[in-house]
């Protein structure tokens, strides 16, 4: 790994974890003050509902100005975000870090990502870098809710003040501003100037792309299944009357699966095809699916939990490779927007729709539906076998 991408890994993880910090912190201080199961699942929405709106034109911002300006901005977000809760811990503040926050990253990642792959030279270089960077969130998804828990814990005083929550959110509004500079000693990329008097790019050019529809396809459909997991297996656990403590181990180790895949690949990058390690973690998701209801001990749910971390923590990497090979390189900030603001639809709608579904299925039906799904939709990763990587080549030089 060379220094630029250390750089830009521990950049992501700083502002990344400013914003897993607080999506700790204001849902427990949300509890605290007595505001309902609804009012906290409204609040913890917002965090990627912010993403949906942003993600475009975040893209095409990144497309035009490289990485500096968008992470900058990103930086002022998430320091007034969670400066503003330090400042006013109370609901409708709390909601709007949560959007700042939650946009901020969004933003970020995006240039973040774009510099990255253009940086890249070749397929294989493409696989190990984004590897590399997927380590980000899940390492600032341990930082950012450690660190703050830390804070609400033991900076507070015994009566149970405010003061714990106020100095993990200002210990949140500083982790951005390492994140600030970081950056400034990353060098930035040539621009991509278009060619004058060029028609103004619409995204629907983007999406008439069958390749690009395919793989925004199943970049959807194992989103969906990282989310059917995370919110099924505490029901399904809460159900055979397993601790809290255990159940959180169950979901530890399927992030530390999804971790140690991503460092590992880097090694074996070369050898790697992206429609087969695509279409395998889909067929191991929906094959781990089928089982989990079934699973009659924590241990084997964890062992189940460990191979599906290995199964959907190898899919991110892929993606963006595939992404960056067959996007132009003058639109590639607006691919990647387009794909962030897909999974955060996602996000924000699943829940709920996992909800509903849960209530007539039951769980074992939920994880068995999706199964299904995930296992027909790997026919779609399967056809970018055949798909051509070049589909954009007469657009790649504006």
């Amino acid at each position: 790994m060379n220094p630029a991408l250390a750089r830009l890994i521990a950049a992501q993880i700083c502002l990344h974890a400013c914003m897993t910090g607080i999506r700790l912190a204001a849902p427990l201080l949300a509890l605290r003050q007595g505001f309902s199961g609804l009012a906290v699942g409204f609040l913890l929405a917002l965090f990627a509902l912010t993403q949906v709106f942003l993600a475009l034109p975040a893209g095409r911002y990144a497309d035009r100005h490289g990485l500096r300006k968008p992470v900058t901005g990103s930086v002022v977000m998430a320091v007034l975000g969670a400066g503003l809760a330090a400042a006013f811990p109370v609901y409708p503040v709390l909601c709007v870090s949560a959007l700042l926050t939650g946009g901020a990253t969004g933003i970020a990642v995006i240039a973040l990502q774009r510099h990255v792959g253009r940086a890249a030279e070749g397929s294989t270089q493409l696989k190990q870098v984004f590897s590399w960077l997927a380590l980000g969130p899940a390492l600032s998804n341990f930082i950012g809710p450690f660190a703050a828990g830390i804070m609400i814990d033991y900076a507070g005083s015994s009566s149970g003040d405010l003061v714990g929550y106020r100095v993990a959110f200002g210990l949140m509004a500083l982790l951005p501003l390492a994140t600030w500079m970081l950056v400034q000693g990353v060098q930035e990329l040539p621009p991509i100037h278009l060619a004058a008097g060029a028609a103004r790019p619409r995204v629907w050019d983007l999406l008439h792309d069958p390749v690009l529809r395919r793989l925004l396809l199943v970049n959807w459909f194992l989103s969906s299944c990282w989310d059917v997991h995370t919110f099924v297996v505490p029901i399904l656990g809460h159900e055979r009357g397993l601790s809290a403590s255990t159940i959180g181990s169950i979901l530890g180790g399927f992030a530390i699966a999804a971790a140690v895949v991503r460092m590992a690949m880097p090694l074996v990058a070369e050898r790697l095809r992206e429609w087969a390690v695509i279409t395998g973690a889909m067929w191991m998701t929906a094959a781990l699916f089928a089982l989990y209801p079934l699973l009659p001990s924590a241990a084997t749910m964890g062992m189940c939990s460990i191979l599906l971390g290995l199964a959907l923590g190898s899919v991110q990497p892929m993606i963006m490779s595939t992404l960056h090979q067959i996007t132009p390189e003058h639109r590639h900030g607006e691919a990647l927007g387009l794909r962030l603001m897909s999974i955060n639809a996602s996000s924000v709608m699943m829940p709920l729709l996992f909800g509903f579904a849960s209530a007539y299925v039951g769980v074992a039906g939920l994880f068995w539906v999706v199964g299904v799904v995930v296992g027909g939709g790997s026919r779609t990763a399967w056809q970018l076998k055949t798909a051509s990587f070049t589909a954009f080549t007469a657009d790649k030089t504006p």
